[in-house]
């Protein structure tokens, strides 16, 4: 996914506000919706990305945020069950 941190309005540049907060919330979104479809999916973020910018051909006020391969999982595929550890275990109020 990209996000557009700026972008040409009446022939001047106007910022994006919140333009990664609203992409990151549509991400959230779509891997709701791969897991509800029966897809896998997991996010990548390598830094810096400018490489995918280029190699995707897209303008330079489009900048990636996120890669998320996604496929079917392996029949045998699962879950960690993982646990978190309680509020005492990690905290002292005294």
């Amino acid at each position: 996914m990209f996000r557009r941190d700026w972008e040409i309005v009446n022939g001047e540049r106007q910022a994006n506000d919140y333009a990664a907060e609203s992409v990151g919330i549509a991400d959230g979104l779509l891997i709701s919706a791969l897991h509800r479809a029966g897809l896998a999916t997991l996010t990548h973020t390598p830094a810096p990305m400018t490489f995918l910018r280029r190699l995707c051909d897209r303008p330079a006020n489009e900048k990636p945020y996120v890669l998320m391969p996604v496929g079917y999982p392996h029949p045998d595929a699962v879950v960690p069950d993982l646990s978190r550890k309680s509020l005492s275990e990690i905290a002292d109020f005294r």
